[in-house]
């Protein structure tokens, strides 16, 4: 799932330039890591990274199986260095012990929305291009963004919208939901994107699309976004080597903030230590190459050595 963007002179191939990456291999690569595990392997840019600075074997997981599949080709000079598993990072300890990694001295977990998941139509993960409302991480999941918009109630809508993308004005663009699938069902990001024009207005203060949250909650509710990191919280830390340390980069509050109460929490015990006393962000010359690296934020801790 790693935020992205797509090399310049190299869009055909796929691949992808991850964001933070001298910072992600700077942090996870100090102590020359022989077990480093990609939770959110993506496309591989982070993997890639990690393989070339170090001597470690990797473990990554995705669920999703088109991005798998552009990492193994990316990876496959590193040969039996590299085991890929399409999974859920919730999954993380039984994957580890079904792969044999007893730790990991690196652990890494980009939350950030991949660009080359984004920039399909088909996928329906954005408002900007029009699609099937979809918005499956895993196409093995039944569960679409169109059963929820079709189907949950506007109390229901409201909460999802309102839990999930923070947006103030979920009841309205609940109940104009609603409204329109009464004439019909919605089905496309287009339709989607019209009606939350309607309820909000076409344009909002600060730059931001008023579908923008309303999107974002909708991906995390069909994917189980927070149920997920909240698994990874609770069992990534302990599956770290004396010594190894676990880095996420987040790109919103909702993520972010269960990510701090998590490491706070650690760093208070004689287990943990946390690495950067402030958040970490990309740097300006970053961003303005990759403006979708703007909000990203690097949180890391380490398993004491004892």
């Amino acid at each position: 799932m790693n935020l992205a963007v797509i090399l310049e002179d190299d869009a055909a191939d796929r691949r992808h330039v991850p964001v933070m990456v001298e910072e992600v291999r700077g942090l996870l690569s100090a102590h020359g890591p022989l077990a480093f595990v990609d939770v959110t392997v993506g496309t591989g840019g982070h993997a890639e990274a990690m393989l070339r600075a170090t001597k470690a074997r990797m473990l990554g997981l995705d669920r999703d199986a088109a991005a798998l599949a552009v990492a193994r080709d990316r990876l496959v000079e590193f040969g039996d260095r590299v085991v890929l598993e399409r999974a859920d990072f919730g999954e993380i300890a039984a994957v580890m012990k079904q792969h044999h990694f007893d730790g990991a001295d690196a652990m890494l977990a980009d939350l950030g929305m991949s660009s080359y998941a984004l920039d399909d139509p088909n996928r329906g993960f954005s408002f900007r291009l029009d699609g099937p409302l979809d918005m499956r991480m895993d196409s093995r999941q039944t569960l679409q963004a169109k059963d929820i918009v079709n189907e949950e109630s506007a109390e229901e809508l409201a909460r999802i919208i309102y839990a999930y993308g923070e947006e103030r004005g979920s009841r309205r663009i609940a109940r104009m939901i609603v409204e329109a699938r009464r004439r019909g069902p919605i089905e496309t990001t287009g339709e989607l994107r019209g009606i939350v024009e309607r309820a909000l207005g076409a344009h909002r203060r600060g730059g931001a699309h008023p579908a923008t949250r309303t999107f974002q909650a909708l991906r995390i509710a069909v994917n189980h976004e927070m149920e997920s990191l909240a698994a990874l919280l609770r069992d990534g830390p302990g599956m770290l080597n004396p010594g190894g340390r676990m880095l996420v980069i987040s790109y919103h509050s909702l993520e972010d903030r269960p990510i701090k109460e998590r490491f706070r929490e650690l760093a208070h015990t004689e287990h943990y230590t946390a690495i950067a006393r402030k958040v970490i962000k990309p740097s300006s010359a970053e961003i303005s190459r990759n403006s979708r690296a703007r909000s990203a934020k690097v949180r890391c801790i380490e398993r004491s050595a004892r």
